[in-house]
């Protein structure tokens, strides 16, 4: 992969546990799918329903039939997020795609709601997640909260021109063909949270909370090295060898089986930028390491991963030189004590309907402001991601829980994604509000090889031609920037 990505390697647990910050080796261990067992010692939460669609009847007349397809309205098992995949991965719907559906054990159905038919957040093109074999065409998913009835239809994009004739001009519509193998996916996360997750809330004092960050970004008071504890809280400790290398992933961070990795203050954090990276640091950066204070983030353990889905290898790149924002396109109808549940939703999305090798982002942060690890191999690490195509390596996919195209982001979230730029960046030397080149790895945008001066927080749109992160977040983007410079001490 270009020379850039680390090979994969087979190490053990406790080799896993030595690995450095920045190490390029890739933790993995050739495994059985069938072999891997939740780690929470209960059945593996989830499923997904893949229902193909046929064509409809339609009452437009310059539609052929195969130009409308979908699914007429019919009870299944129970669900919470949906999608529509494809066969072919390289082939764009220009249509628009709409579900409707009923609100578990009523008779109440929603109104039409449209998935986002271009999800342009996938892995580049020749990279071995992109030719798998295993990989589909698909749109954003949609939370829809617990339902067990829809409806779907899927209408191809008509294009209406105008045509001279010998007796005048006259208007002719035609539509490009929809793609091959629609199928309607419908996730069901799990019903409830695992062990460690139901925990971690009942800590906070309510079941139902979102825990978000305090508003107030100064330092902590700094404490004693000798004394202070970093551990986070642990759940049972992981049972299956792919929970213990994810876990093992973010040693030196947090505890094994930890369910978050706990917020520090600027001089711990600092204090642990120089244990993990002494040897890489220059001069400059010993003298004045600019880093923002690491936040809380929530472990894959914590939102309730099954880690028997991914696969085991972990793939890194060389740094983190940019940050790309994003949103998931999943809608805003969620609660924040939903989360751990919606990205579980995701993560089988991505997994078992779009065929990637893990989630797609990096980070994933909800309206609260809660932040959550993505895809396994540890936070702190050059994590190769499925978020930007083009744009993967040497990169990191921050993704907004929501819809953020008409809606404006909440506050907590942006700050949320300032602190873990500030963070994050931080830790590689880069300069938040600063600039830098990255080589395109093929897009739509810009072309293979040619190298690209981006902002070092920029935008999804930034390097590929996409609405994404949704008109009303991207514009947060200046004051994003700003805010972790300033945490970084810049």
């Amino acid at each position: 992969m270009r020379g850039l990505l680390a090979s994969s390697v087979g190490v053990t647990c406790a080799a896993a546990l030595a690995l450095s910050l920045t190490s390029p080796a890739v933790a993995a261990r050739p495994v059985s799918p069938a072999a891997v067992r939740p780690a929470s010692g209960a059945e593996a939460p989830g499923s997904t329903q893949s229902l193909p669609l046929a064509p409809l009847a339609s009452r437009d007349f310059t539609l052929a039939p195969a130009d409308e397809q979908g699914l007429p309205r019919r009870d299944v098992r129970h669900f919470s997020l949906a999608g529509v995949i494809w066969d072919d991965p390289d082939i764009e719907l220009h249509g628009r795609v709409q579900i409707r559906t009923r609100a578990a054990g009523t008779d109440t159905w929603s109104g039409w709601q449209d998935l986002e038919a271009h999800n342009d957040d996938t892995a580049d093109p020749g990279a071995a997640e992109r030719i798998s074999g295993r990989v589909h065409g698909a749109t954003a998913p949609l939370w829809v909260g617990d339902s067990d009835g829809v409806e779907v239809r899927v209408r191809a994009e008509a294009d209406r021109s105008a045509e001279d004739t010998a007796r005048g001009s006259r208007t002719v519509a035609t539509t490009a063909p929809l793609p091959k193998g629609l199928r309607l996916e419908l996730v069901d996360p799990g019903e409830s949270a695992p062990a460690s997750a139901r925990q971690e809330a009942a800590a906070a004092g309510d079941p139902h909370r979102a825990v978000a960050p305090r508003s107030d970004p100064t330092p902590e008071p700094a404490e004693d090295p000798a004394t202070m504890d970093t551990s986070a809280p642990t759940a049972e400790p992981p049972e299956d060898a792919a929970a213990m290398d994810a876990s093992a992933a973010n040693a030196g961070l947090a505890g094994a089986g930890a369910i978050e990795i706990p917020a520090l203050n600027r001089q711990q954090t600092e204090q642990e930028l120089f244990a993990l990276r002494a040897g890489e640091l220059t001069e400059r950066q010993r003298a004045k390491p600019y880093i923002g204070a690491r936040p809380r983030i929530v472990t894959r353990r914590g939102w309730g991963a099954d880690e028997g889905l991914r696969e085991r290898r972990f793939v890194y790149t060389k740094k983190v030189k940019a940050a790309f924002v994003h949103h998931t396109a999943s809608g805003n109808g969620y609660r924040c004590s939903q989360v751990p549940s919606l990205i579980r939703g995701i993560y089988r999305y991505h997994v078992k309907s779009m065929g990637w090798r893990d989630i797609g982002y990096n980070f994933l942060v909800d309206k609260c402001g809660n932040i959550y690890e993505g895809r396994a191999g540890g936070v702190a690490r050059p994590v190769l991601g499925a978020h930007t195509l083009g744009f993967n390596t040497n990169s990191m996919g921050i993704a907004v829980v929501g819809s953020y195209g008409s809606k404006k982001p909440p506050a907590a979230a942006t700050t949320a994604v300032a602190r873990l730029a500030a963070w994050k960046l931080g830790l590689y030397g880069a300069n938040p509000k600063g600039k830098t080149y990255l080589k395109s790895g093929g897009g739509n945008r810009y072309p293979k090889g040619k190298k690209v001066r981006l902002n070092v927080i920029s935008g999804h749109r930034d390097g590929f031609a996409t609405e994404c992160p949704g008109r009303q977040l991207y514009r947060k983007l200046g004051s994003t920037r700003t805010t972790a410079a300033r945490l970084q001490g810049r």
